[in-house]
């Protein structure tokens, strides 16, 4: 059942064109009732996973290599499910409002339910290269939905930036996934759970350091936190949901699931908190740096996730118990932050701060839902983003006793609650503003997920000890590799913590009082700037000239150089072996053979010295004719009369072909190359024979090793029904090989095919093909 809860999504993608061609103004909450469904298939699951219990299911995928389709539910992998099919519920639902009228509507619900069942993929997995390929589904999903608007060169550049970093933290990840696997001793998640961290193994650094690397690219943060705000290209249903519970979390959720196997060593206390603040500040500077309401919120996405990261970096379990209860919340108000800005922008035209005043007036609904959301981003009391407040404080105290991290916590958290005010109380009050769209109330579809998400946010503050039962502490522990047990309070307690948070509401207010002046200073700050934004160009610039250059050096158009430079890698390829193990023969021992045998053998040198010396083509085919025909009756001497036959049937077809060919060319003329070409030539002719024959006699000396060839005649009858061993190899033991040369051969042929019917002129205009004969006459 749960292999069909993640496969169901890329199942309802291939036909939600047609689902969405039959019920066009409904076809939002059509296609919304799968992810609806998912959701209370996981919703019957919390009692036993929050009384301590897992699910796992697993069927054979590659078993050669030990790879197996495999899942596995515990606390962690729970709440992202119900995240990523609750929100995806509402998020398909708010795409059918949406994008209504889209020509490419239909595709895009594919594209987002594919998603759906990409991100679920991944965090339901239990074996480590079924992870990664979910992982990378999740990639090249996601470069689709950004890139959904492809006509704008905004979007094409946004997804191609995304693919990139993500695609590239991507490769790095697998390199550590399966070092894990070997380091650990399986490739099963759950065993390598149960068998705990491997911070003694030799190979904990360079795992740590590529995983690291695939999850601070996914979850952007610095320096790879620029891709995101880009991303905010993307329709926002993509925004809503690609960025607050799903895909940009992939990397926190890699960050938990590792934790336990990973976690507790310096390395991992030390640079983790360091990133995770960093990326905090620079997210919530650079996010009041903006006038739009994507872009505010997608710099704040940032700045929690270096939140997230931080706290998984300290490893307390009240520091764990903080980052699960902020990551729920973060869940809930910036999904439905992020629905109600495309709200704004889909009934005003327009998503910049400074025109936008009043709309609570005319825009109720999603006003209330961008005032609870904001309220919960702010951590205002009683909603649940007041106690993930309350608990951050808590776990930076009880760690930081120098209070750098608690400071950048405060400072963070301040900002943030600006940027929320900016995006979800700014808006809905004051003097109704002019915009370029008369505003209007949505749809049901455009504000009931942002309004529910917003109750949410109240509903499990005020039900504290249910959230934290069902949702935190199974979570917590599953990160935590033990058992975390959680004490959750609406009323807060007079301390040191709820005194910071008293710190923090007032200087957010500060920050949003002086709003204008605190961005011009940053804008004035940071404009010359140079940024990672700007290196990513520079950087695939200059990949784009080095591809040029290299595409010129080699790609010349002259089919002499191309033999050349391919033999002379061969050349290298064999002779450095040769020379480096000094498998040069010292001496040459005559076999003791047939004197007839020699007499083949001569009339291959024969043949061999004659095309040296042709003055003429036909000279040339007829020498290269007797050297291969040589060839073959050496073959049928020492017993191999098929092989024997076929080496006759190419040659003969090689020879007349190639005359058949050559009739266009004087025959009687043959072209003369200067003495250095041919110099060039020779010693690379030599070189190659040189290292071919040592190879060959180096392996001559070894005892002859039967194994495939006993394997094969033991088993081509009964396996493969056949009696010729040879014609079994070919087309049963290696068939998938052999249907490859046979592509192979077919696409050259389609090539030459169609080259030829250019140069006939069937491929070109009729006016164009006219007065090419017309130059021929």
């Amino acid at each position: 059942m749960i292999a069909i809860a993640v496969l169901s999504g890329f199942v309802l993608a291939v036909f939600a064109p047609f689902v969405h061609r039959l019920t066009k103004p409904l076809s939002g909450w059509v296609l919304a009732a799968l992810p609806a469904a998912i959701f209370f298939y996981f919703v019957q699951m919390m009692p036993q996973i929050a009384h301590g219990e897992t699910v796992r299911a697993a069927w054979d995928w590659v078993p050669s290599f030990g790879v197996t389709l495999s899942f596995y539910v515990d606390g962690l992998s729970l709440i992202f499910a119900l995240l990523i099919s609750g929100i995806g519920a509402f998020i398909v639902a708010y795409a059918g409002g949406y994008l209504k009228g889209h020509k490419d509507h239909g595709r895009f619900m594919g594209f987002i339910l594919a998603f759906m069942g990409s991100m679920l993929g991944l965090v339901l997995a239990d074996n480590l290269i079924t992870l990664f390929v979910f992982w990378e589904l999740t990639s090249i999903t996601s470069f689709l939905l950004i890139g959904f608007n492809h006509d704008k060169p905004r979007s094409r550049r946004a997804a191609i930036q995304a693919l990139v970093v993500t695609g590239g933290g991507g490769l790095a990840l697998l390199g550590g996934l399966l070092l894990l696997g070997v380091a650990g001793g399986s490739f099963e998640l759950s065993e390598l759970l149960a068998s705990g961290s491997i911070a003694e193994n030799p190979y904990y650094l360079p795992i740590f350091l590529l995983v690291l690397a695939g999850a601070f690219t996914k979850s952007a943060q610095v320096p790879f936190h620029f891709w995101l705000p880009n991303a905010m290209e993307a329709p926002t249903p993509v925004s809503a949901y690609l960025h607050s519970a799903t895909m940009v979390k992939a990397g926190v959720y890699l960050l938990a699931r590792m934790n336990p196997i990973l976690g507790g060593t310096d390395i991992w206390e030390l640079v983790l908190p360091v990133f995770g603040g960093i990326t905090l500040l620079t997210g919530t500077l650079l996010g009041l740096r903006q006038t739009d309401v994507k872009q505010i919120l997608a710099y704040t996405t940032v700045a929690s996730l270096g939140l997230l990261v931080m706290l998984i970096g300290i490893g307390t379990d009240v520091a764990i118990t903080a980052a699960v209860l902020y990551l729920i919340s973060h869940a809930l108000f910036k999904g439905g932050l992020f629905m109600v800005a495309g709200s704004i922008d889909h009934s005003t035209g327009t998503r910049e701060t400074v025109r936008l005043s009043g709309l609570g007036k005319v825009m109720p609904l999603t006003a209330l839902a961008g005032l609870l959301a904001g309220l919960s981003m702010m951590g205002i009391w009683p909603f649940f983003g007041f106690i993930a407040k309350e608990v951050i404080y808590e776990a930076t105290l009880h760690h930081d006793p120098r209070m750098w991290i608690t400071a950048v916590a405060i400072i963070g958290n301040s900002l943030m609650l600006a940027a929320a005010a900016l995006v979800g109380l700014r808006p809905f009050f004051g003097k109704l503003l002019q915009t370029p769209k008369e505003p209007h109330e949505g749809s049901p579809s455009l504000w009931l997920g942002a309004l529910t998400l917003g109750v949410l946010g109240v509903v499990f503050g005020m039900m504290s000890h249910f959230s934290g039962e069902y949702l935190v502490a199974p979570m917590a522990s599953a990160i935590g590799g033990r058992d975390i047990h959680t004490a959750l309070h609406l009323w807060p307690e007079v301390s040191l913590p709820l005194a910071l948070s008293g710190v923090t509401i007032f200087l957010g207010f500060i920050w949003f009082w002086q709003i204008d002046h605190l961005r011009s200073l940053l804008y004035a700050a940071t404009q010359r700037l140079w940024g990672p934004d700007h290196g990513s160009d520079q950087f695939l610039a200059a990949l784009v000239r080095v591809s040029k250059n290299l595409t010129g050096l080699l790609q010349t158009g002259r089919l002499n150089f191309y033999i050349t430079f391919t033999l002379t890698m061969l050349a290298l390829t064999l002779g450095i072996p040769v020379i480096a193990y000094g498998l040069l023969p010292t001496s040459i021992v005559l076999p003791d053979v047939a004197l007839h045998i020699y007499g083949v053998f001569g009339l291959t040198v024969v043949g061999a010295l004659a095309l040296l010396f042709a003055r003429s083509r036909l000279q040339a085919i007829l020498s290269m004719g007797v050297t291969g025909f040589s060839v073959a009756l050496i073959f049928l001497i020492f017993g191999a009369p098929d092989l024997a036959f076929t080496q006759f049937m190419v040659e003969t077809l090689s020879v007349v072909i190639i005359a058949l060919v050559l009739l266009r060319l004087p025959v009687d003329t043959y072209d003369r190359r200067d003495f250095l070409p041919s110099l060039r030539d020779a010693g690379l002719a030599i070189s190659i024979g040189v290292a071919f024959t040592s190879i060959m006699m180096a392996i001559g000396a070894e005892p002859l090793d039967l194994t495939l060839t006993e394997y094969f005649a033991a088993n081509s009858y009964l396996e493969a029904h056949g009696r010729n061993i040879v014609n079994v190899i070919l087309v049963d033991f290696r068939a998938l090989d052999t249907l490859g040369e046979i592509a192979v051969v077919l696409v050259a042929g389609l090539a030459a095919l169609a080259l030829i019917k250019v140069r006939d002129g069937i491929l070109t205009s009729p006016d164009a093909n006219r007065v090419t004969r017309e130059d021929e006459a």
